[in-house]
């Protein structure tokens, strides 16, 4: 037919979104239990990797722009997340650093990475094929960013 192309069924970007936002999903029980959001955790597990990093830096792991990011590190430091100050060696970057009460989640966010797993493992796909499937996304991400 001349428009299949426009059919939801064959589409490559409706499964990805909608699988982005069943995971979410997945993820929110324990999220709530730390009061943050899933944009929260993912910031938090950046500054978990390595605390004090400029917002730029951490706009480009989330593959994100700076004014989408900063509202969310506003409310994290309204949180008592992390705290936000400007760079003394340069005073246009601005240091995201966690507070104590950001770096306590962490040991409270350990179990979460295991459990989400365990539930997609109850699915129709093992171990091997999950790790295949984030590298096969990895490389289209890749592949977009480059454009």
């Amino acid at each position: 037919m001349k428009y299949d192309q426009l059919k939801l069924e064959n589409q490559l970007c409706f499964p990805v979104y909608a699988a982005s936002r069943l995971i979410t999903r997945e993820y929110q029980p324990y999220l709530d239990e730390l009061e943050i959001t899933y944009p929260q955790y993912l910031v938090l597990m950046i500054l978990w990797e390595k605390d004090e990093m400029p917002v730029n830096d951490i706009a480009k792991k989330l593959i994100l722009n700076t004014n989408t990011i900063t509202p969310l590190l506003k409310r994290m430091e309204t949180q008592g997340l992390v705290n936000r100050e400007r760079s003394k060696e340069d005073e246009r970057k601005v240091i995201v650093k966690l507070t104590e009460i950001g770096n306590e989640l962490k040991e409270k966010a350990v179990l979460i990475p295991e459990r989400l797993a365990s539930q997609l493992l109850e699915g129709p796909m093992g171990v091997e094929e999950l790790i295949r499937l984030k590298e096969d996304l990895g490389k289209i991400i890749n592949h977009l960013l480059r454009k």
